[in-house]
């Protein structure tokens, strides 16, 4: 074979600006346009956002508290949605005095004070992070990002999750369908009832997510509040940290080092896992039911299933949920596992981790809206549901050892499954097989009236029970 000279130059690092084709991460770069609704709440523009925004209400704060001078309402305005201000140039000139100082927060600090340079907040330079340590900005910045990217992003998405399958089995519930248990038949249920049962577990993991309080901390470089109480004795400085993280939204935590344990966070990480597990279960039973056609794919002209088998339709869809939602749980372990342990009073390896939950959270809502991508592209196919429904009718054996049973027969669970246990029979069989039952005329009588269709047990109704306790959790 002729070798081939390669004439073209790989590109050079600086040759290359950001976008979504170079973009290193997925999540940044194929994604881009899905994830970017998450940008304003944990990219490090937000970052830089939140961490202004709670210096400059420390600022208010130490002016009700007459540490410094009362404030004005237009200063106190500007305080308040000091946040707002902050443009990308801005936060670029933050991260240039970084690219310096090598220190994040006090950055942030640094640019701040340039930015209230020659107004009337100049005099209050020197209380810009006053009697703080970086991780009493980043604490609460985080949990802040953590909290509003859920509020505002994630939880919508996985409440039309939540709905989607509570319409479908609401729409499903008559539907009987053949249940596997161990990759065998087992006896029948419905459609519906198996999309409620994924939409009550995801749905309790919403609530938890949309009702847990986080916990904040401020105190201090090692969250004693030293500085703050030998400058200012006269201050209540425990009251003023316990209402100041109030304020935000968050459950004071006064017994702290230098930072804020991440019990909260990792729990509220760990609702993520739960619900991401619970949506990685129900991609894979999709697959699995679309793979025996019990749902059809909806063809769209123009798109291609396969580079050379052009009779393909794949479940792309929820096969890329599968896969998103495994990486942003294999994330949360790794942040787990780290955020829960810290040397002594504290070492930095937890402020590089917990700046992945950008990550975690755009890894999480690829999967919710490929999941809702794949359930609107997928129509029942009743006709193949019955059929193998009807297959083999021995999964009526249950109903007929637990009602003779009942009846005071002896060993009828012997009795039935020497005949059927591995033995699969066709309606005709069955009937045959009621007959030569050694029992009383009215049993073989209900048997014999007894199909794969009506035999759903309390489906329908727990399916409706279940609906409506989902309903009452949401209003």
């Amino acid at each position: 074979m002729k070798t081939i000279k390669k004439k073209n130059k790989m590109p050079t690092e600086n040759s290359l600006a950001l976008d979504e084709l170079t973009a290193i991460t997925t999540t940044d770069g194929r994604y881009r346009r899905t994830t970017q609704v998450l940008a304003p709440y944990v990219s490090e523009y937000a970052l830089i956002k939140t961490r202004f925004e709670i210096e400059a209400l420390h600022l208010i704060g130490l002016s009700e508290e007459g540490v410094v001078r009362k404030l004005s309402a237009s200063e106190k305005k500007r305080l308040t949605n000091f946040a707002d201000e902050i443009d990308l140039e801005s936060a670029r000139k933050v991260k240039n005095i970084e690219d310096s100082l090598r220190h994040d927060v006090k950055s942030m600090e640094t640019a701040f004070r340039g930015f209230v340079k020659d107004t009337s907040l100049e005099d209050l330079t020197e209380m810009i992070h006053f009697g703080l340590t970086s991780e009493d900005i980043n604490n609460l910045a985080y949990r802040l990002m953590l909290k509003r990217a859920t509020q505002q992003v994630c939880l919508p998405v996985m409440d039309k999750v939540v709905d989607e399958l509570v319409d479908n089995a609401q729409r499903y519930k008559n539907v009987p369908m053949l249940a596997r248990t161990h990759g065998q038949a087992a006896v029948p249920t419905t459609v519906g009832k198996e999309f409620v049962v994924f939409a009550e577990r995801l749905n309790n993991q919403a609530r938890g997510l949309e009702q847990y309080k986080l916990r904040g901390k401020f105190g201090g470089a090692v969250g004693n509040m030293n500085s703050l109480q030998f400058a200012k004795p006269d201050v209540n400085w425990i009251r003023y940290s316990r209402e100041f993280v109030k304020s935000l939204g968050f459950e004071p935590n006064l017994a702290t080092t230098q930072i804020n344990p991440y019990d909260d966070v990792v729990e509220y990480l760990q609702y993520y896992q739960r619900a991401n597990l619970i949506i990685l279960g129900l991609d894979q039973d999709m697959w699995r039911y679309i793979s025996d056609y019990w749902f059809a794919q909806e063809k769209r002209s123009g798109e291609v299933g396969s580079s050379t088998m052009p009779q393909k339709v794949n479940p792309i869809d929820f096969e890329n949920s599968e896969g998103n939602v495994q990486i942003a749980n294999a994330l949360i372990e790794g942040m787990v596992r780290k955020l829960e342990v810290s040397r002594l009073q504290r070492d930095l390896s937890d402020s590089t981790t917990i700046r992945n939950i950008g990550n975690v959270l755009a890894h999480s809502f690829i999967g919710y809206k490929s999941l809702l991508e794949g359930l609107s592209r997928v129509k029942l196919n009743p006709d193949k549901i019955a059929e193998d429904l009807n297959v083999d009718w021995s999964i009526l054996s249950e109903a007929v050892q637990t009602y003779l049973r009942a009846q005071g027969y002896k060993d009828p669970y012997n009795l039935v499954a020497t005949s059927t246990r591995g033995h699969h029979m066709g309606q005709e069989e069955w009937q045959e097989w009621v007959d030569g039952l050694d029992i009383d005329d009215y049993s073989k009588n209900l048997f014999s009236k007894l199909t794969p269709e009506t035999y759903i047990g309390e489906a329908v109704r727990l399916t409706e029970i279940t609906i409506e306790g989902i309903k009452r959790s949401k209003k």
